[in-house]
């Protein structure tokens, strides 16, 4: 896609957050353009080298970053244990905006509730992420919003995304800008 090139969900494809339910909101400036950002976000090899907690692994990392491609993401913990996540992308502005739907899959490919993995609380069948990126003297402001996680989860949610984007930060240092 070229330079910020748009394409855009109808307006009924607006995150929202509902009763009981709650957003994490995570803001980084990042020493790295824009456009190398928005990469890794959407470039498997690259997100495969930074995606999920600190100690984690990548191991599945398939993406088609534009409306209505779908993603698959598999992270493996430290001691073994599997988690996989799929979602349908809602609208690509690039290289300023990713949104996307969130949901639980088991190692089959096949759908589950969160409560599948241990999480509690009372998760909706699927969350959305809102990526913003904002270049600011060659620096990039990110912006992650997670709509849809329940209340009691919202801290360690926050905790995982913080640390997601602490490798991000951590690659893009390490990685020549694109």
């Amino acid at each position: 896609m070229p330079e910020n090139s748009s394409t855009r969900a109808p307006a009924d494809a607006k995150p929202s957050t509902g009763p009981g339910e709650q957003a994490i909101v995570v803001t980084r400036i990042l020493d790295a353009p824009r456009r190398a950002v928005f990469e890794a976000w959407t470039e498997p090899e690259r997100l495969k080298r930074w995606w999920g907690p600190r100690g984690f692994t990548a191991p599945v990392t398939e993406t088609d970053p534009r409306i209505g491609g779908k993603y698959l993401r598999g992270i493996r913990s430290p001691d073994g244990r599997d988690f996989f996540n799929t979602g349908v992308f809602r609208e690509i502005v690039e290289p300023e905006r990713i949104v996307a739907t969130d949901s639980f899959l088991d190692a089959e490919g096949n759908a589950v509730p969160a409560s599948h993995y241990g999480l509690p609380g009372d998760w909706p069948a699927g969350t959305v992420m809102t990526v913003t990126l904002e270049e600011r003297e060659g620096r990039t402001v990110l912006t992650v919003r997670e709509d849809g996680i329940p209340k009691e989860m919202r801290a360690p949610a926050e905790a995982g995304m913080r640390a997601s984007v602490d490798r991000l930060a951590e690659y893009l240092e390490a990685e020549p800008s694109s």
